[in-house]
């Protein structure tokens, strides 16, 4: 049968299939020719700017001619971005240069935000894609708030050890001018313009300290302190990402320091007392009477200060043995600090950073990760492997989430020869992204199980469970991203939606697919196909 093609201009000729699925994407495509004007455009372009005329008729007009319809149609919000309209104009045209590969967020008159990307296409002209961000700018800013009405200095480093963002309090530590004077520096420079300011006390061998703390990013968290040159005291947390960065937060301890000095020094004083009082027979007999009470007191006293103490190192162990990274650590503070707030603002604001810390970077990989693949720059690094490998690293990672759940993880279905041609990491994050559905969904001491096998030349890994179920005719529906069924836990709901859906991509892009099979109170299955060895 002979494929055929709509032709949105004489040098691209598309199939129908592609522009299907081009129309069903909840992001807005755009196509550029050389010289700037418009080849192609999905549906989702007119319903970011519903203003414009319809897409078809907008073929053939240029970028510039574009962006000044969406001003005279209202589509920008009105503001700095266009309080100079032509230079406003030549920002949105800079992009379509070979060499301009920076997003751009722009603000609609509605109160989104869009992100746009610009790349070149050989042999065509340039490729856009337009991205709703309104809710992640929002969850960012509103994460960065937060931090920066912590108390305690807060700093966060990319992958390549790179400041991403520090509030006030860190750039004031470090005797910096300001947090965006920051940004973009190397952690080594970082640690010089610390020592240079004196900020503080390091010892004599500056570089043997910046050494030093340059080895600790080997490692997944670290803890230690720092002394200022006016007494204070910071115990420093030092702990990696998800995405390979660091995430640092910095306490002032000063008082705890100095209650467990002044506790100490009570201590000693009354070891240094019972001394001379026991050289002192004679006295102590002629005062006898004196003696029992001061001893009964002194008792009391050092009791007192050994529950004092013992409750101090109490605290401070369950600091130093808890791993948490940057906004947990924020949360833990909230609930370790219940002077600084009031009792419904600790608990409110403790879960609301935690809850949204996690969602974000969930969410936000996982919409990288489609973006990436939806940009064709998703990188793979594809190999002959035992799927069994992958097995237990995803069964490792979500074992605590199942044993809060009393919920068995079942792989004695999983032959120990099972090869399989993919992405390691790839293939541990579809796993682990199944079997947390799974549990989240399936009652409480059920059983999860995960069996493989091969057939007709490819490799399968199926992840079942007893949960609520889906409907069959919801099941192509739940694939879509952002699409959920119902609300709750009385289906396969919850998220952002976009779990099954970054799933189905990677198997997509390993030439491989992903099926479901489920129907209302039998449960739910999960089916990966990749090619074998």
């Amino acid at each position: 049968m002979q494929t055929r093609y709509e032709t949105t201009d004489d040098c691209l000729p598309v199939p129908d299939a592609v522009l299907t699925a081009l129309d069903s994407l909840r992001v807005a495509i755009t196509i550029y020719d050389r010289d700037h004007a418009l080849l192609y455009a999905n549906r989702h372009f007119n319903y970011l700017f519903p203003s414009l005329p319809q897409r078809k008729q907008l073929l053939g007009l240029r970028y510039d001619a574009l962006v000044r319809r969406e001003i005279a149609g209202g589509e920008i919000a009105a503001g700095t971005q266009l309080s100079n309209t032509e230079a406003f104009v030549a920002r949105r045209v800079a992009q379509l240069r070979d060499d301009s590969y920076a997003p751009m967020d722009i603000h609609l008159a509605n109160g989104r935000k869009v992100e746009i990307k610009v790349r070149p296409v050989a042999g065509v002209g340039h490729i856009a894609l337009w991205s709703d961000v309104t809710q992640a700018r929002h969850t960012m800013q509103r994460l960065e708030d937060a931090v920066e009405l912590s108390a305690d200095a807060f700093v966060f480093y990319d992958a390549n050890d790179r400041l991403l963002t520090c509030n006030n309090e860190f750039a004031r530590l470090i005797g910096a001018e300001a947090p965006e004077t920051l940004t973009g520096m190397r952690l080594a420079d970082v640690l010089m313009l610390t020592a240079r300011n004196g900020a503080f006390t390091l010892g004599a061998n500056v570089e043997q300290w910046i050494t030093n703390r340059m080895d600790q990013r080997r490692h997944p968290a670290g803890l230690f302190s720092l002394s200022t040159r006016d007494g204070g005291t910071y115990l420093v947390r030092d702990r990696s990402t998800r995405d390979g960065g660091r995430a640092v937060v910095f306490t002032d301890i000063t008082d705890s320091r100095r209650t467990e000095a002044a506790l100490d020094e009570q201590t000693k004083a009354l070891e240094r007392a019972k001394t001379a009082l026991a050289r002192s027979e004679s006295e102590a007999r002629k005062q006898a009477r004196y003696l029992a009470d001061l001893s009964e007191k002194l008792g009391a006293v050092q009791a007192e200060a050994g529950t004092a103490k013992t409750a101090f190192l109490r605290t401070m162990s369950h600091e130093l043995k808890t791993p948490l990274n940057a906004i947990i650590g924020f949360a833990d503070l909230l609930r370790n600090a219940p002077g600084r707030f009031s009792a419904e603002q600790l608990g409110e604001y403790a879960e609301l950073i935690h809850g949204a810390g996690n969602n974000l970077l969930r969410l936000l990989n996982q919409i990288l990760d489609l973006t990436k693949i939806a940009a064709g720059r998703y990188e793979l690094n594809r190999s002959t492997m035992e799927s069994q490998c992958a097995v237990r690293t995803a069964l490792d990672a979500v074992a605590a989430m199942a044993a809060d759940k009393a919920i068995v993880l079942d792989e004695s279905a999983v032959p120990g020869a099972c090869p399989v041609n993919a992405d390691e990491g790839a293939l541990t994050a579809m796993l682990q992204q199944l079997l947390e559905n799974a549990i989240h969904f399936s009652p409480e001491g059920s059983t999860v199980r995960l069996i493989a096998g091969q057939e007709n030349g490819g490799t399968w890994l199926s992840v079942c469970d007893n949960g609520p179920g889906v409907a069959a005719k919801d099941l192509p529906r739940i694939l879509e991203p952002f699409e959920q069924v119902g609300r709750g836990t009385a289906d396969h709901s919850g998220g952002a939606g976009l779990g099954l859906t970054l799933v189905k991509a990677l198997a997509e892009l390993q030439d491989g697919a992903l099926t479901l099979a489920s129907e209302p109170g039998k449960g739910f299955t999960a089916t990966i196909t990749l090619p074998a060895a």
